[in-house]
């Protein structure tokens, strides 16, 4: 199989899919798709999938000396642990998540600028995902479901363009667009 360095693989993929997953699970329970009685459901995915997976995926990008990939993957695996661990452990505590929420969105736009010279698939994930995160610590669940719905669709159309570019030996700008600002030669 191709790899895209000639010897290991691109974690990237597994870190969107995990996210994209949990958060899609997540998501439409806040936009009320999905009783809120079943929300245990997630946890699982929380704790394993949207945390263990994106903190592998996060190392694994430390160790291909990508620090954004690094930041976001770990910082966002450590998220999904911490609301397993709040959900399963500490619900008393589940009033006082908007103060968390609110903290994520201010650490996800500080990303989001990031992604200005990445390309416009992840520019468009981290956008929807700092909405997601203002809108859920505000107060307006069912509107952030929605966008965290969108959010989880296009951190999936992330992960899938790469693995499909690397599969059929295309550079993967071709599938995620170009940066929103172009870096001068």
């Amino acid at each position: 199989m191709y790899m895209a360095n000639g010897n290991t693989a691109n974690p990237a993929p597994l870190g969107l899919s995990g996210f994209a997953l949990t958060t899609l699970v997540l998501s439409a329970f806040n936009a009320g798709l999905l009783s809120g009685q079943g929300v245990p459901v997630v946890l699982g995915l929380a704790a394993f999938y949207g945390g263990l997976a994106q903190i592998v995926a996060g190392i694994l990008e430390y160790f291909k000396a990508n620090t954004f990939g690094y930041v976001a993957f770990f910082t966002y695996g450590a998220f999904w642990e911490w609301f397993y661990l709040t959900v399963a452990y500490f619900p008393s505590a589940l009033p006082y998540v908007s103060i968390v929420l609110w903290a994520f969105g201010i650490f996800t736009f500080i990303m989001w600028i990031g992604t200005f010279r990445a390309n416009a698939a992840l520019f468009v994930v981290f956008l929807l995902l700092w909405i997601t995160f203002f809108l859920l610590a505000g107060g307006a669940t069912t509107a952030g479901g929605f966008v965290g719905i969108l959010t989880a669709l296009a951190a999936w159309y992330t992960a899938f363009a790469q693995i499909l570019a690397e599969m059929w030996g295309k550079p993967a700008g071709a599938f995620l667009g170009p940066p929103i600002i172009k870096t001068k030669k």
